[in-house]
C-alpha cells in the first residue's frame, strides 16, 4: 500500500523481564518515528499491544496528525487453542490465562475509556500524559477502536479484514483527539 509503513512493535525487541514502564517508553519511541514519518509523507501501521489509551498519553501524540487504533480479537477459547499450536506445550495454564485476561481487558478499554484503566496507569512509566484522555466516557467520539473478530476466519480473511481497517482509517483521516 503506496505511502503506509508497517511495523511490529516487537521488532526492536523485548527484553527479559519486560515490563508496563518498558512498552509505555517503548511505545514513546515508535510513537516518535511515527512522527518522522509523518514529516516525510508516510503513514505508520504500528502491530503491537499498546492499547489507545496509552498512545494518546504517549508525550510525543500530541506531534501526530491524526490517531486511528483498532484490536485484532479473537475468542478467549480460540485464543488458547492457538496459543497451544503455535507453541505446543510452552505456556502453563496461568500464562494462557494472563494472555486471555489482557485480551479481556483491551476489549473492555477499545468499548470504555474509563474501563478499569489502574491497568495501564498504576505503576507506569512517569513520561505518560493520563491527563488527555482521563475524563472521557464510553460513547465519546475521541473514543474509536473498533474491534476486528478474527475467531471463525482463515488468516487470508482476517488480513483483508485488517487491509480494510487500515483503508477506511486512512480515507477518514481521524484527527488527532489530544492535539494541543
Amino acid at each position: 500500500m503506496a505511502g503506509l509503513v508497517v511495523h511490529d512493535f516487537d521488532e526492536v525487541g523485548v527484553p527479559s523481564g519486560a515490563d508496563k514502564g518498558w512498552r509505555q517508553r517503548s511505545l514513546e519511541q515508535w510513537v516518535r518515528r511515527a512522527v518522522e514519518y509523518q514529516r516525510d509523507g508516510f503513514d505508520m501501521l504500528l502491530l503491537g499491544q499498546s492499547p489507545l489509551g496509552e498512545v494518546l498519553a504517549s508525550p510525543s501524540a500530541v506531534e501526530l496528525d491524526g490517531i486511528a487504533t483498532c484490536v485484532l480479537d479473537v475468542a478467549d477459547d480460540e485464543r488458547r487453542r492457538r496459543l497451544e499450536q503455535r507453541d505446543a506445550g510452552k505456556w502453563s495454564d496461568q500464562a494462557r490465562d494472563a494472555f486471555v485476561g489482557w485480551a479481556r481487558w483491551h476489549r473492555g478499554h477499545a468499548v470504555d475509556p474509563r474501563h478499569m484503566p489502574a491497568v495501564i496507569t498504576e505503576g507506569s512509566w512517569a513520561g505518560m500524559r493520563w491527563e488527555r484522555w482521563s475524563d472521557w466516557r464510553a460513547g465519546d467520539q475521541r473514543w474509536t477502536v473498533p474491534i476486528l473478530d478474527t475467531s471463525d476466519i482463515r488468516v487470508e480473511q482476517a488480513s483483508a479484514a485488517l487491509l480494510r481497517w487500515v483503508t477506511e482509517a486512512r480515507t477518514a483521516r481521524p484527527a488527532n483527539p489530544v492535539r494541543a
